[in-house]
């Protein structure tokens, strides 16, 4: 296969499942990629050029290691060096100063805590027309998947293997989902009762974001019909929910406390 800067990372994988531990030998940043729910999610959108950014290598370090696989540079990393980058969208072209609201999660990642509840918050209270900046020490890909469903614009610059930088732009249209779920306790309790031995259930309390989501979503593809989803969560997963409904899913929520949500996921 001939490759180059621009090759993603999924159609490495693809062509040679061994270019996994060949990539993961470049760098430790890349250990994520054994992950499988992260591997899905990453390589189909990442770049040799954007892993290597990541990973504090240069392209010429993939080429190497890849080509005792069989992986052929069409170009050289200097050949390439002048190729455009992610076009700066419109609204970066635009955007003021003063219409800039900046977080930087990393001090609350550090500290074993999870700063979704804050992002959401901030993206919430920013008024049309206006940008959050986030940084952070990974690119928040399943954020800017969700956000963009609901009207927002992203932009996002790898400043190095442990900072990004992604600006979230919110038009007059962009809308968040609501976190109220239909139903109430007596109708959770009902469905549940309804799917009584044909229900599986899973924990995503523990999991780092965006694993639960993720997870989530994973258990769903490989469910049998006509069998329901039990999950154990921290929170009602506000960007999920979207999510569930396009792919015909109907949910109930019950809060039993802070920190423990449970999420009954089915098909009538």
């Amino acid at each position: 296969m001939t490759i180059n800067a621009g090759t993603k990372i999924s159609a490495l994988l693809r062509e040679n499942p061994e270019a996994l531990e060949a990539i993961v030998s470049l760098s430790p940043k890349f250990t994520k990629l054994r992950n499988p729910l992260l591997r899905k999610l990453m390589a189909s959108r990442t770049t040799i050029r954007m892993a290597s950014k990541i990973g504090g290598c240069t392209p010429d370090d993939f080429f190497a290691k890849l080509a005792p696989l069989g992986f052929q540079a069409e170009l050289t990393a200097q050949e390439e060096e002048d190729q455009a980058e992610e076009p700066m969208p419109e609204f970066m072209k635009q955007v003021k100063p003063e219409q800039v609201m900046e977080l930087d999660v990393r001090p609350i990642l550090s500290g074993g805590k999870d700063p979704f509840n804050l992002i959401l918050g901030k993206v919430k209270a920013l008024p049309a027309g206006h940008t959050l900046k986030l940084i952070n020490d990974f690119e928040p890909i399943p954020l800017i998947q969700l956000l963009s469903k609901q009207g927002f614009q992203s932009y996002n610059q790898v400043i190095d293997g442990n900072t990004y930088h992604t600006w979230f732009f919110k038009s007059g249209d962009a809308k968040l989902p609501d976190a109220h779920v239909g139903g109430n306790s007596d109708d959770f309790e009902s469905w549940v009762e309804k799917f009584n031995g044909r229900t599986k259930t899973i924990d995503v309390r523990h999991l780092e974001m965006p694993l639960p989501m993720l997870t989530i979503l994973d258990e769903l593809e490989h469910l049998p019909d006509g069998q329901a989803l039990y999950v154990n969560h921290k929170r009602i997963p506000v960007f999920l929910l979207p999510e569930l409904e396009e792919r015909k899913f109907q949910y109930r929520a019950k809060e039993i406390a802070e920190g423990d949500v449970k999420l009954f996921i089915f098909k009538a």
